[in-house]
């Protein structure tokens, strides 16, 4: 079962798997794949959006049946069998996908996010740095978010912030590093910096229960009251039913 402290890592990751052939990214594979391999993969990825595992997998297998060296279809089954709890095979294609494309960063992201869930955070950071550190990969930053957040859990707070710094070195703009970085900051009681982290956050993604909890728990630190009732009422008017909101309305605070 996936722990739901490393879901925002691997549907960040599944993002750029699904979106790998439009982005503009290198796939690292000897040729372009032919038209029906490309052609099912992206229906297969479709389906495993959709959670229509059985669908998924038919799709998929064309695709690898019409061209059994496409990395992304490797990669992509790798991401089904895990979703399916079949770790062994799951990691089989991931290994595949590697093997067939090693400088590909959406891969590489993908197969360090597996890895992390495993519980293998010393395998999984070699694999995120490896994506980190490849000059071809467009979008470092992916990498070392993904490598913070599995350094958070390992309980390495200080090699999470390292990563999420460097993350934000390559790309100011990724609304995961920033969130975790104002979190970090928060428990670190550098209010200030958490709150500038928690303001950048808000100029780049809409906030979520957590963030705007996060934000009034930062406010009622500094003693900003108006701030603190702004985000009090947008968490209670957006997410009347979720946790952050149980804990605001047993807090007291207005």
């Amino acid at each position: 079962m996936i722990r739901s402290s490393v879901i925002p890592l691997l549907l960040l990751v599944f993002l750029y798997l699904a979106g790998c052939q439009t982005t503009g990214q290198q796939v690292d594979v000897p040729q372009r794949s032919n038209a029906i391999a490309e052609a099912n993969y992206n229906l297969g990825v479709a389906y495993l959006e959709q959670k229509d595992y059985e669908s998924a997998l038919k799709k998929l297998n064309k695709s690898l049946a019409a061209d059994s060296n496409f990395a992304p279809t490797h990669n992509a089954m790798g991401l089904l069998h895990q979703q399916l709890g079949n770790m062994e095979k799951a990691e089989e294609y991931y290994k595949r996908a590697v093997s067939i494309a090693p400088n590909n960063g959406v891969i590489l992201n993908t197969y360090g996010s597996f890895l992390c869930q495993q519980g293998r955070y010393e395998d999984a950071e070699s694999v995120f740095l490896q994506a980190a550190t490849n000059r071809l990969y467009e979008e470092p930053e992916i990498a070392y978010t993904n490598a913070g957040t599995c350094a958070l859990e390992n309980g390495r707070t200080d090699l999470a912030e390292t990563y999420f710094r460097n993350a934000l070195e390559q790309n100011p703009k990724v609304p995961v590093a920033l969130l975790q970085m104002a979190t970090i900051s928060y428990d670190q009681g550098k209010y200030l910096p958490a709150r500038a982290y928690i303001q950048r956050y808000s100029e780049v993604s809409r906030h979520t229960a957590r963030s705007l909890w996060l934000g009034i728990r930062i406010e009622r630190e500094l003693g900003d009251k108006d701030t603190l009732s702004s985000y009090a009422l947008t968490l209670r008017n957006r997410f009347p039913d979720s946790e952050e909101a149980r804990l605001l309305n047993e807090s007291g605070l207005k």
